[in-house]
């Protein structure tokens, strides 16, 4: 055998390496196959790149690789495109950027494709089921696109290798078949269909075991409405699942004990169901759950001690339910426990310094707030790796420990409306460096705090409203740098407000320091934060307002002494959308007119300029704040007529206009456009005029007061039509908006005359129906349609010129606490019905000129002599004057003596009248049953009857002789 050449292992050595270089060549010249590129290019075609996703994609020549293009990977042998990942995504600016459009069946070439991912996109139409040919695909993720639709799941059947599959808010309304559908994917490992509107499962069809898949592990069901019959389908995976999402569903009952079945189980979420009964003991077979949610259903009884078990436990959250009784000492086994949330319960006995001895150490979040725990605060001094501690609404006393600031990582604490007292020192708070949100409120601490101390932490959210801090303003607020909210309310503060107060940041979204004595004047800077909720009131505020506020979402300045004019705010930049929705200038010393640049303030809900100095006509302009509900002009000094544009205000709910120089006639569009109102006042003002029949068309008034003015003519009859006032319930006078992203609650309030004062309503005014029209020119009868509005609780007609009689069906009003008709000419007798209406407090018929008989009843004439004085034809209780029935005859003294004895004649007579019938009965009696004679039983009997009979008639007849003897002497 001979030898190879050494030039030949050369040469074959350097053909080997051209015909790499040639394949290298070869790929980097045809990159992916043309079939594949051309497939990505006509899905290109049928969607809109806004943001520039797909710019890389394209057939010039340095675009032709579609192996480079953007979200695109290709196998490095084959060239075949193996992944396509076009999810939605932020950019570095915090920007959302997606696709839109629709996804096309092209996308069906890529036959090698594993993994395809066009979530958080807008694609929208029908899914194509062509997917199903992608028989290579192992991912498929199309989840989180608005208007998706899937008539069916049945092409998944074809996709033997998939293991992870999301169709999160894909619109599956129509795939009745969809967990058969999914029994027949034997790979499946991870599964998503979050808010995909299944449709029920129809129960005739079997789903328990249609060759399930054994290897499911990841399984999100919520937000979809389901009900308890998905658990026959679910409990096939109880020896695979690890993870199982059925939050935001429809399930109902009890929880079935089969849950304690799924060991297997690590992560478990129930919340927001309508699950009730009690917590199976069988929860603690699943020893290796680590996250359980079972928050916001209905779950009652105690909590129980099979949670013992579960010592892999390290998140779990039973708030939001109906629970009782003392948290289980077997809680203290949890050794991984780290987020423990329990709030919003009825649980009780937080005496135990170690009821959780065990998982101190790890415990990181403990929420127990919204229940009915006493006693004094507990000892938490062993919980050194706590962040959140959540103490809320529950009945706790005693003093805030100095304990509590050993607990170096915390970064959370909230203990509001309890009973806390005692003092709070620098060393109970000001050593937790890491502590961002503080929140004391409605207690009775009181905070000795030496100017010179100054706290660790930079905290984003001080809440202390009803805390004691003042009397002079806390001095350690000025380190505080960032704040986002700060609430010292009703803290006791009567200083002026410093300087340094007003070096807010940015980021600052709520400032409360309502309720204080804080005087000085606010300054004019430009560095006030957009959208911030704002709450100045009842303070010592003065001088003018500065245009920067009004940049503010909510402002509230209420109760304080500024004076001046507004109309500088015509300045603000408000756009709407982000401007001011809430404005209360109320009882200050505001004048002059009003601006007349409404328009900057589209955003408006809420306007309320009560009790100042305000003057002139309400410019046209404010019927541009279509979005006002509430508008409170009442107790200043504006004259002519309310402007029409007013009617371009249909969201209207309240209109107080009282106590000002209103004039003209009650328009028609106060009834015919402003159909949402329930309350309107227009007391104490000139209008004149009729009332207008179309106020008749406001269904929902509750409150209608026309009070005090020169209105004419007659009552409209059409009053029947106010429903509200003739149907139980009431309507709702509070709202709420958004102020930077948070939900802000606002209860409407307005001064009511009842009773004669002037009081406000606040949290009750939705349950008042009222009909004031009073102190005006009226003439006319009481329409009887009148007391068709049954709900009414107060009804004030008095001071006008009406006549008739007061309606017989007065008494249907059972409800009225109030009912004034005074000072009117109203003639003929009280109703008998009057005296049905049990819950009457106050009433005033006088100065009218009813007759007759007050009607007998307890409830009229418990009232004062008063409600009745000034009609002259009145007579009975509570009067003096007496009616004639009630009084005696008007005889002399002879004719007196002669009726005297005719009527004691007469009683003897009828005395002797009687006697004879009794005798005549007696003998007719002994001649009917002289048989009884031969009876000696019945005769002793019959004997003994006469007897007593006998001694009857002469006690009767001795006792009547003695009364006539004695009334003749007499």
């Amino acid at each position: 055998m001979g030898t190879t050449p050494f030039p030949y292992f050369i040469s074959l050595f350097l053909l080997l390496l051209c015909f790499e270089a040639c394949l290298r060549v070869g790929d980097a010249k045809v990159g992916c196959t043309e079939r594949e590129r051309q497939a990505l290019l006509h899905f290109k075609h049928g969607v809109f790149d806004y943001h520039g996703l797909l710019s890389s994609w394209g057939n010039t020549e340095d675009k032709r690789d579609c192996c480079k293009w953007r979200g695109v990977e290709c196998n490095n042998q084959t060239g075949h495109v193996i992944r396509l990942d076009l999810h939605g995504r932020l950019d570095g600016m915090g920007h959302f950027q997606s696709l839109r459009g629709k996804v096309g069946p092209s996308l069906a070439e890529l036959q090698h494709l594993k993994h395809l991912n066009l979530s958080g996109n807008d694609f929208e139409g029908i899914l194509p089921t062509q997917l199903g040919n992608l028989s290579n695909l192992q991912s498929l993720d199309l989840g989180y696109n608005d208007d998706m639709t899937c008539g069916n799941l049945d092409w998944l059947s074809h996709l033997p290798l998939l293991t992870h599959l999301d169709l999160s808010w894909v619109n599956l309304s129509k795939a009745i078949h969809w967990p058969q559908a999914i029994n027949k994917m034997p790979s499946l490992t991870e599964l998503y269909l979050s808010d995909t509107q299944f449709p029920p499962i129809i129960p005739t069809i079997s789903i328990s075991h249609i060759n399930s898949s054994a290897s499911l592990a990841v399984l999100d069901l919520s937000w979809n409405g389901l009900t308890s019959s998905i658990y026959p389908w679910l409990f096939n995976f109880s020896s695979s699942l690890v993870h199982l999402d059925l939050s935001y569903n429809d399930l109902n009952g009890s929880i079935p004990d089969a849950f304690g079945n799924m060991t297997t189980l690590a992560y478990l979420d129930l919340s927001w169901n309508e699950l009730r009964g009690s917590i199976p003991d069988a929860f603690g077979n699943m020893t290796t759950l680590a996250y359980l949610d079972l928050s916001t259903n209905e779950l009652r009884g105690s909590i129980p001690d099979a949670f013992g078990n579960m010592t892999t436990l390290a998140y779990l959250d039973l708030s939001w339910n109906q629970l009782e009784g003392e948290i289980p000492k077997s809680l203290r086994d949890l050794c991984n426990l780290q987020k423990l949330l329990l709030s919003q319960n009825n649980l009780t006995g937080l005496q135990r310094k170690d009821y959780l001895a065990c998982s101190n150490n790890t415990l990181e979040v403990l929420d127990l707030s919204h229940n009915q725990f006493k006693g004094s605060f507990p000892d938490l001094s062993g919980f050194s790796q706590l962040r959140e501690l959540h103490l809320e609404f529950n009945q706790l006393n005693g003093t805030l420990p100095e304990s509590i600031g050993q607990l170096a990582q915390l970064e959370v604490l909230s203990i509001p409306s309890n009973s806390l007292r005692g003092t709070v020192s620098a060393s109970h708070l000001f050593g937790l460096s890491n502590l961002w949100y503080l929140d004391l409120s409605f207690n009775s601490l009181t905070f000795n705090i030496s100017l010179e101390q100054v706290p660790q932490f930079q905290a984003s959210y001080i809440m202390l409203a009803s805390c004691k801090l003042g009397p002079r303003f806390p001095n350690w607020l000025q380190t505080q740098e960032g704040f986002r909210e700060l609430d010292i309310s009703a803290s006791g503060i009567s200083d002026v407000i410093p300087n340094w107060f007003w070096n807010l940041t940015s980021d600052l979204r709520l400032l409360n320091i309502s309720n204080n004595h804080i005087s000085g004047t606010l300054p004019n800077l430009t560095s006030y934060p957009s959208s911030l909720e704002m709450d100045m009131s009842s303070n010592c505020l003065e001088g003018s307002i500065p245009l920067s506020v009004f940049n503010a979402g909510w402002l509230d300045l209420s109760k304080n002494m500024f004076s001046g004019s507004i109309s500088l705010s015509c300045g603000t930049t408000n756009q709407p959308g982000s401007g001011l929705s809430h404005l209360d200038l109320s009882n200050n010393r505001l004048s002059g007119e009003l601006p007349n640049c409404w328009e900057q303030w589209k955003d408006l809900i809420l306007l309320n300029l009560a009790n100042n100095n305000f003057s002139g006509k309400i410019k046209d302009s404010i019927g541009l704040l279509h979005e006002m509900q509430t508008l409170h002009l009442r107790s200043n000094s504006f004259t002519g007529a309310p402007p029409s544009s007013l009617k371009n205000c249909k969201a209207l709910r309240l209109i107080d206009l009282g106590k000002n120089k209103l004039s003209g006639k009650i328009t028609a569009w106060m009834g015919g456009s402003l159909s949402n109102l329930v309350v309107l006042n227009l007391r104490s003002n000139e209008f004149n005029g009729s009332i207008p029949s179309s106020l008749c068309q406001l269904k929902k008034i509750q409150m209608l007061d026309l009070s005090s003015n020169n209105l004419s003519g007659k009552i409209p009859k059409c009053l029947k039509n106010l429903t509200a006032m003739a149907q139980k319930g009431s309507q709702d006078l509070s709202y709420s908006t958004f102020i930077n992203s948070s939900r802000t609650s606002y209860v409407d309030n307005t001064l009511v005359q009842w009773k004669g004062k002037e009081r406000e309503y606040k949290k009750t005014l939705g349950l008042i129906k009222s009909i004031d029209f009073s102190s005006n020119k009226l003439i006319g009868e009481i329409p009887i349609e009148v007391t068709d509005l049954v709900e009414l609780v107060s009804l004030n007609l008095s001071r006008n010129n009406l006549i008739g009689s007061i309606p017989a069906t007065i008494g249907q009003l059972k409800l009225l606490d109030f009912l004034d008709l005074s000072q009117n000419q109203l003639n003929g007798s009280i109703p008998d019905h009057l005296s049905q209406i049990a819950g009457l407090s106050v009433l005033d018929l006088s100065n009218n000129t009813l007759s007759g008989k007050i009607p007998l009843g307890t409830q009229l004439q418990s009232f004062d002599a008063s409600t009745y004085e000034g009609n002259p034809g009145l007579c009975g209780s509570p009067l003096l004057k007496r009616c004639p029935e009630d009084e005696p005859g008007e005889v002399s003294i002879t004719t007196g003596l002669s009726s005297k004895k005719e009527e004691i004649q007469d009683d003897a007579n009828n005395i002797w009248f009687y006697g004879n019938i009794v005798l005549g009965f007696i003998i007719g009696f002994w001649g009917v049953c002289s048989t009884l004679l031969f009876n000696s039983s019945w005769r002793y009997a019959y004997f003994q009857f006469l007897s007593k009979i006998k001694d009857w008639l002469h006690v009767t007849t001795i006792v009547n002789m003695n009364r006539i003897r004695r009334s003749l002497q007499g």
